[in-house]
């Protein structure tokens, strides 16, 4: 299987194969040969473009759209996936997502600091949390706006209903959330909102609101319903300092979890009943993440001590322990490392085609994976006991869209991602790389992972394989965080001010 890698020219859109309509520029080619880390120049009229033996991670072929810039890592794919809207400074780009061109151009009042799309993607809002403005804008109508002004209460968060016509603003130190209606321009109060790290969630289906509450030095749930915002429930949480909640994807169940000094996980139905509490151990830092599958069968509860354990949706008991070794021994595990090394480019070759600089991505070092034989040693580092939040245990966990795999990170191993066969309760894959991984994202479509770790690659795994892609753009463009389309048949990479989106296609469309 060929992977092509199109480069970054000056102009609107790139064709590779036929695949997308666009303009053409004469340059020149250059050719990896299989086999080798050398390149060849050769000459053809086309786009420039690096073409490479591949055969993992069901790429297909890799498109490379030209870049665009962005601020504050502030780019959104519609839900439909129909447009993309991306901010600089205090103006709002919207995007065709097919063609990549400007369908709206808006400007705001200041500095766009968050914008988030509505669920039908019939609106998207922009928040300027300096002046606690929020500006609404319509793609049916586009003369239409919104503005949102919160006044002296000043604004720390803003977000969409799940019916797209609701917004919820929350003001300075917590002191209440806003819920102002687009339709019938009515405003509602909750008061007693509390400051932590995920304090509101709503179902998957959009009927009901939990929120957390202090009140009295002591922490309370409310859940709303979402119709006309009625108070269904509130009860007070066996919790010392609640840190996060979150539903279940069904909506049936809601997970609470408490502060890190506390191990505990507690299990709310919707009527408010304490289901279950969990608590693996005591007297050291407990909590730092939990994840849902899909299915809701499962819970992840993602440690300090290293360790993800698995909570069933039955008896909410641990079903399992999955530990991360600092040695690979299991000969059933797949262990993949980086390898990094330089192109060979001759000297003619280079006086032949002195337009080509050694500032392009084209002459950076080449990556690939190689499996590792085993036993092999993970580097670890040692977090500093003198600062808080140490650099230690699961900080990010992900499900696959079947559910079939998960992946986690854990803080002190920070070039690795360990990938958990779910079906056998057993480590399958550890990819480890030559720097920290930064972002990663399951397919939504497919079991198929993309990361980033701050270079100029995209990595890819699936169970077929895995590959290391160099995105072909000149100059410096390192990929800090990188999003999915809705259709798992693009990615959105992002470096500090640009942007570029990479078409894949698969072998079997």
């Amino acid at each position: 299987m060929e992977l092509f890698v199109c480069a970054l020219l000056p102009c609107r859109r790139f064709q590779l194969n036929g695949w997308r309509k666009g303009l053409y520029k004469c340059f020149r080619i250059l050719e990896v040969i299989p086999g080798s880390s050398e390149l060849k120049l050769r000459s053809k009229e086309d786009c420039l473009i690096q073409k490479r033996e591949n055969n993992a991670a069901d790429c297909g072929k890799m498109n490379f759209s030209e870049v665009f810039k962005h601020s504050n890592q502030l780019c959104r794919i519609s839900p439909n996936g129909k447009y993309l809207a991306t901010c600089v400074q205090y103006r709002l780009v919207i995007r065709d997502f097919d063609t990549l061109q400007i369908l709206q151009l808006y400007t705001c009042l200041d500095q766009i600091q968050f914008v988030e799309w509505s669920s039908d993607s019939s609106f998207i809002l922009c928040a300027m949390f300096k002046r606690g403005l929020v500006q609404v804008w319509s793609m049916e109508q586009p003369d239409w706006h919104c503005k949102i002004d919160e006044g002296s209460a000043g604004l720390v968060a803003a977000r969409w209903s799940p019916d797209g016509r609701h917004i919820l603003n929350t003001t300075e130190f917590h002191l209440r959330i806003t819920v102002w209606s687009l339709c019938t321009k009515s405003v509602s109060y909750i008061k007693y909102p509390k400051a932590c790290h995920q304090g509101i969630d709503f179902t998957k289906d959009g009927r009901y609101l939990a929120l957390a509450e202090r009140r009295d030095c002591k922490d309370y749930i409310s859940i709303f319903v979402c119709s006309d915002w009625q108070l269904l429930r509130h009860f007070e949480t066996e919790t010392q300092d609640l840190t996060g909640i979150e539903w279940s994807p069904n909506g049936c169940v809601l997970a609470v979890w408490d502060t890190c000094l506390e191990y505990k996980v507690l299990f709310y139905s919707l009527d408010g009943r304490l289901l279950s509490i969990f608590s693996a151990y005591e007297w050291c830092l407990g909590v730092k993440s939990i994840m849902w599958s899909p299915s809701s069968q499962f819970l992840a509860v993602g440690s300090y001590d290293e360790k993800v354990r698995m909570l069933n949706h039955i008896t909410w008991k641990q079903i399992t322990e999955l530990d991360h070794p600092s040695t690979i021994s299991n000969p059933k595990i797949v262990f993949y490392r980086e390898v990094e090394r330089r192109p060979v480019i001759s000297n003619d070759d280079l006086s032949a085609h002195h337009s080509l600089t050694t500032g392009s991505s084209l002459f950076s070092t080449q990556s690939k994976y190689e499996v590792s034989s085993l036993p092999a040693q993970v580097p670890v580092i040692k977090p500093d006991p003198d600062r808080p939040n140490p650099k230690i245990g699961i900080s990010a966990m992900a499900f696959s869209s079947n559910s079939r795999y998960l992946v986690t990170k854990n803080d002190n191993m920070p070039n690795n991602v360990w990938i958990w066969d779910v079906q056998k309760l057993k480590l399958f894959v550890v990819l480890e790389h030559v720097a920290a991984v930064r972002c990663f994202q399951w397919d939504p479509c497919h079991p198929r992972l993309a990361l980033c770790t701050g270079n100029n690659k995209v990595y890819m795994w699936s169970p077929s394989g895995c590959a290391c892609v160099q995105v072909p753009i000149a100059g410096h463009f390192q990929v800090l965080s990188l999003s999915w389309h809705t259709s798992g048949q693009s990615l959105i990479l992002l470096s500090k001010d640009q942007l570029c989106v990479c078409y894949l296609e698969n072998k079997d469309s």
